[in-house]
């Protein structure tokens, strides 16, 4: 488990690292926060499309030899975000950084099916747990790892320090992780070809869909047209080439999958739109210092990280996700009646029942991925459900940005919590009605 829970703490920690640096990074290239947003967003954009690619050559060419390649990837990323000499080598960076660790999660999901499947057993619980806990517990300390390096050894150490710990986990990798089967000198089967085109035109959909996103606040409306006819040359091809990026006839075959994808998409929508919103209103409304807003954020990541380890204790599926659901609606009942008076305590339980059920739908719902994925196909499988999270996010800030405007106010987070709500809502209503669901994992 090692180099599988090193190799997943990449992704999300560079997801988050980056964020206390993006100002002192727009001042030394004398560039603008709009520039400067790209070196987020360009990472999941990356991460979208790369997280099932990966998978799927995981499937065909073994998770372990993938998993390898993804850290050769981060390697050369942190080089060239360290050296970099004009901002554009930044965004080539994060572009790297997005697809090299996309290969870790559905490598590591992967590797374990194989070894379940080997012992005649399901993927135990508490493994899963670490992995949620690896991304959760990066992801929190990525705004404080990123001050610390950009503060004592400058911003060039957030990209730098990929390098020792991406070589750590070759190192561990090769020593430890087992050898994938011999592949075969035959020509290639459908299994073990590349749909490049279907990757071309999936990412071309992706990026279109998140540029209208970004600005629903002046809607671009002319983007609509690019989107829709990417998208359905898209599924055109997918159904007529014998070796698809996505399989979609075999997703259409698979519905309590697909259903598990939009829960957790739908999940993860409430959570960075609450993670988001909340910590920016705290800053802006009620006064507080970015040190201060942390702190109150902080329960949110512990009490997200206690339920990741409580939800691997248990054995269904079902009903960790419907109390996250519940929780969910009860974190944004609480946003609803927060204004800028509102006691540090009542702040402080607003955070901890948001945080509540991020652990137990993580867990949750790699459960119910490893328990639905077809056979032969669970790293593409597990790739697509960080696709939906990843979705989920570029959502979510476009509706912050939407709701708040120039000010995050109160009527803004009103709206949130609102639309929280009601998204929780709705994520309830499936988690209750997948029968799919029952049993024990």
């Amino acid at each position: 488990m090692a180099p599988l829970l090193l190799g997943s703490l990449l992704n999300p920690v560079n997801s988050t690292m980056i964020a206390t640096a993006l100002v002192v990074i727009g001042r030394g290239f004398g560039v603008g926060s709009a520039d400067t947003a790209w070196l987020v967003a360009s990472l999941y954009l990356a991460s979208a499309v790369a997280q099932p690619t990966m998978g799927k050559l995981a499937d065909a060419l073994g998770p372990r030899r993938v998993f390898l390649a993804g850290l050769v990837i981060v390697t050369a990323a942190g080089v060239a975000g360290a050296a970099a000499p004009a901002f554009g080598w930044l965004i080539v960076s994060r572009v790297l950084l997005g697809v090299g660790t996309s290969a870790a999660y559905p490598c590591a999901m992967a590797l374990l099916r194989s070894e379940a499947v080997r012992l005649g057993t399901h993927v135990p619980r508490p493994v899963l747990a670490r992995l949620s806990l690896a991304g959760l517990g990066s992801a929190a300390a990525g705004p404080v790892l990123g001050g610390l390096l950009a503060a004592t050894a400058g911003w060039r150490a957030i990209f730098a320090v990929n390098i020792p710990v991406a070589l750590a986990g070759l190192g561990l990798a090769l020593l430890w992780l087992p050898r994938d089967p011999p592949r075969t000198t035959s020509a290639p089967g459908p299994r073990t070809r590349v749909d490049a085109l279907g990757v071309l035109l999936f990412a071309g959909a992706l990026t279109t869909a998140m540029l209208f996103l970004m600005g629903l606040g002046h809607p671009r409306w002319p983007l609509l047209a690019p989107f829709a006819l990417l998208a359905c040359a898209f599924v055109w091809w997918q159904l007529r080439t014998p070796a698809p990026f996505l399989d979609l006839r075999v997703l259409a075959r698979h519905r309590p999958l697909v259903l598990t994808y939009l829960r957790h998409g739908l999940t993860y929508l409430v959570i960075y739109c609450v993670m988001y919103g909340y910590a920016q209103w705290l800053e802006e409304s009620h006064g507080f210092s970015s040190f201060g807003s942390g702190l109150i954020m902080l329960p949110m990541s512990l009490a997200a990280a206690v339920c990741a380890l409580l939800g691997a204790r248990t054995k269904g599926i079902r009903g960790p996700l419907v109390l996250a659901a519940g929780l969910l609606l009860a974190g944004a009942g609480t946003l609803a009646w927060a204004h800028g008076s509102t006691p540090l305590a009542a702040l402080l339980l607003a955070s901890v029942l948001c945080g509540l059920p991020q652990g137990l739908a993580g867990t949750s719902n790699q459960a119910a991925v490893a328990r639905q994925a077809p056979a032969g196909g669970m790293g593409a499988a597990a790739g697509l459900q960080r696709t939906s999270q990843y979705l989920g996010a570029i959502t979510a800030s476009s509706l912050i940005a939407l709701f708040y405007g120039q000010q995050a106010d109160d009527a803004g987070l009103h709206l949130i919590a609102v639309t929280a709500g009601v998204l929780s809502a709705v994520v309830l209503a499936l988690t209750v009605t997948d029968r799919a669901l029952r049993g024990r994992s």
